[in-house]
């Protein structure tokens, strides 16, 4: 057994957090990490620029099976459909940490690294600016830009680095758990995990522990367990509650 790998800039979650999945199931998850939606916001350009929180769901129980097939009649839970549905539950992704396979990008003060397989399309990498151009750019805007929009990245596919420390500019995050979704594609999005949640598969192989990942729930992805994007092209729908429903906090 590969010994488990931590991405540099993550802190791992506590013990009581992880996640495992199953063979040809559910993603059953452990610790009760709060889990809520999180819809992208675009600015007044119409690109994607924050996240807003929606409604909250219970992780009650130990564990908690999340929908992972995209056939569940109660999202996000799972009730079983993947038993009947035609999906495709095969795991595909690499078990290489991502920085192997990553691009890299020189800048003046940052450098990019970025690895499009594990690509969202959350498209926070356009919002002022494409995030490759913008790391090649000198001056504080540029810069405070690239780290912004390499940030904002949900599946960690991009990431910034300082060139003096040679560390990730990685955003702090308590391990907890969100449900994308994106207005303005009209589609629901992945299963964002946040906070150094670990992630396992049945037979007890751990993916590299990251800060950001990304886990497919439409069922169709062609990296699982992560997020490839392909939940925009079918425009993916849950049946959730949108903005104008969410919960008061």
């Amino acid at each position: 057994m590969k010994k488990t790998t931590v991405q540099p800039g993550t802190k791992v979650a506590p013990e009581r957090f992880y996640i495992t999945i199953e063979t040809n199931g559910p993603y059953m998850v452990y610790g009760h990490p709060p889990l809520a939606q999180e819809f992208i916001i675009p600015n007044e350009e119409g690109a994607s620029w924050s996240f807003q929180k929606g409604t909250s769901y219970p992780t009650d129980k130990e564990p908690t099976a999340l929908c992972r097939c995209g056939h569940s009649k109660n999202k996000p839970y799972c009730d079983g459909s993947h038993l009947k549905a035609d999906w495709y539950p095969e795991m595909t992704a690499p078990e290489e940490p991502l920085l192997d396979a990553a691009e890299a990008f020189q800048g003046p003060e940052v450098s990019l690294t970025d690895n499009q397989s594990y690509c969202a399309f959350a498209r926070f990498c356009d919002a002022k600016g494409r995030v490759w151009n913008l790391v090649g750019m000198d001056g504080k805007e540029a810069r405070e830009l690239t780290i912004r929009e390499a940030n904002y990245c949900p599946a960690g596919r991009l990431s910034a680095w300082d060139n003096e420390t040679q560390q990730p500019f990685e955003p702090h995050y308590d391990p907890s758990l969100a449900l994308i979704e994106d207005p303005a594609i009209h589609s629901s999005g992945p299963l964002w995990v946040r906070g150094g949640i670990p992630i396992s598969r049945e037979d007890g192989y751990t993916y590299e522990v990251r800060n950001r990942v990304t886990l497919c729930r439409c069922g169709e992805s062609g990296n699982k367990p992560f997020c490839d994007g392909t939940h925009a092209s079918f425009k993916f729908k849950d049946g959730l509650p949108g903005l104008d429903a969410r919960k008061k906090e």
